[in-house]
Formats: C-alpha cells, structure tokens, sequence
C-alpha cells in the first residue's frame, strides 16, 4: 500500500498543480488573525485525480480558493502548470456543492452558458453542448429547467457545464454529497467516465473516505484546523474501476481503515477543539 506509480508520459512536466509552503490567515470579525493553512504542500501532476480529506473546517475549501485565484496565500506559492496564478485562469473549472445553475435558463441553454461566453457562436455551442448532455445521458432534457430535475441530474448538468470548457484543471467541492447513496455511485461512475476521457487534474475534495478511495490516485489528509498535511496515501487500485464493485474488495477495504485511522486522529481532535471554544 501507497506505492508510487509514475507516470512516464508526464515525468518531464512540471506538476498541473503546486502549493508550496503555503500559509492562509484571516481576520476574524473581532480583529483576530486566525491561520486556516500552515505550512501547506501539495503537488498534483498532469492527469492525476487528487483527493482531500480532513475534519470539518480544516481549510478543504480554502486550498480550492487559492488555486482559482481567488484567495491568495499568505505566504508561500501556488503554482498552476509551473506558472505563477494571474488572476482566474480560464484552465480550470470548478464543480461545486450546491447547484450552480442558472434557474432562468433550460439545461441546454445552462451547458451551452461557458462556450457562449467564452466567443463561441451560438450554433456551434448548441451543438456542443447536445453531444455532452448525451455523454452524461441528458440528451431528452435539454429543454427542461432546474426545478424539473432530480437532484443527480443537475449534477449531471454541472459536469457537462464544467467539461464543455476543455478544463485543464478541475476543481470539486464535495460536489455529491447532498445526494443519496445510490446517485452518488451512479455519478461516480458518469465522473470517472468523462475524467478518463479528458484526463483533467482533479482536486476533489470530500467528507466521504470511501469516496475518496474510490475515485482518487492520491489522498491528501489534512490535520485539524490550522491545517498543513499530516499524510499522502497512493490509492494503487487499477484502473478502470467500478466503484459499485471495488468497494467490497479487500484492498479498498484495507485503504479505508488504515486511512480512517489516520483521519479519526484529527478527527477528534478537531471536535475537542470546537466543543472547548463553545
């Protein structure tokens, strides 16, 4: 377990993403300074499907922030495809928890949304987004609107929304868990699908381990809050998988206790620290 299997075919590039000792303060409403990020390090390579993992409030989102450029460390570097980060970058996509849909507008006129505004023309965009809602299997709803679809279909609509754009880097925000068991392994695999494809760089963070170790070719785990990372778990799980299938295999069943140990650690920690400050 956590061997390291390179890939040869990106071995001479530099990683799609880097934080290098990071740190991230904020001010709090009292004039506190409070650090969420400390000494933080990540490195995802070219192709390579991330996830994170830690306690409730650790900063998850935060590392998201800074690598859209919409949050800039403290200290340290954030790299994206070995470049420093000027402003939002049109590489990266973000797919996040809630819906991110415009009500207003269909589900073809919200997948066709990206393209349009980045100067496609109209017609070409239609089309483009028709062939990805048939990739995600939406192609008989294109003219529904948000409150008209379950809860897993406007998910589907976001990640065609997102791989429409061609994303270098993708970016997810604990993106299913509002969704119930059974949808959630159904977009497991319409995510690993559309992934394999386009071979994104993934940052996907989650509260889900089985999760985690389901879709991801390295765990990051966080420590509680002021996070910096306390281990980094190479998932060696072949590839394709069928998330429906591998977790009942005993290597997937040994990566989730030996992480969640890891994991529970901070866990209560975390929970220690909320229930004193009450």
């Amino acid at each position: 377990m956590g061997r390291t299997i390179l890939n040869t075919q990106h071995k001479n590039q530099s990683p799609a993403i880097e934080l290098i000792n990071v740190s991230r303060r904020f001010v709090s409403p009292t004039g506190k300074s409070l650090t969420v990020l400390r000494d933080f390090n990540m490195s995802v390579e070219r192709g390579e499907f991330v996830a994170v993992v830690g306690p409730t409030g650790c900063g998850k989102s935060t590392t998201l922030n800074l690598v859209t450029g919409l949050a800039k460390p403290s200290a340290g570097e954030v790299k994206l495809m070995g470049g420093p980060i000027k402003g939002i970058d049109p590489r990266v996509g973000f797919v996040f928890q809630t819906d991110a849909l415009f009500p207003w507008r269909n589900v073809l006129s919200n997948t066709m949304a990206g393209p349009l505004y980045r100067g496609m023309d109209h017609a070409k965009a239609a089309t483009l987004a028709r062939e990805w809602l048939a990739r995600v299997g939406l192609s008989k709803y294109e003219h529904h609107y948000q409150h008209q679809l379950s809860g897993g279909m406007r998910k589907r609509v976001q990640l065609a929304q997102t791989f429409i754009n061609g994303p270098e880097i993708l970016l997810m925000d604990e993106p299913f868990s509002a969704l119930d068991v059974q949808t959630r392994t159904v977009m497991h695999e319409v995510l690993l699908k559309l992934w394999a494809e386009r071979k994104a760089s993934v940052i996907f963070v989650t509260h889900d381990l089985e999760e985690a170790v389901a879709l991801a070719d390295k765990i990051y785990v966080l420590t509680a809050s002021p996070a910096t990372v306390k281990s980094v778990y190479h998932i060696d799980i072949p590839r394709p998988r069928v998330v429906s299938d591998i977790r009942y295999e005993p290597q997937f069943i040994k990566y989730c206790k030996t992480i969640w140990e890891d994991l529970r650690q901070e866990v209560e920690t975390s929970y220690r620290g909320s229930t004193e400050a009450a």
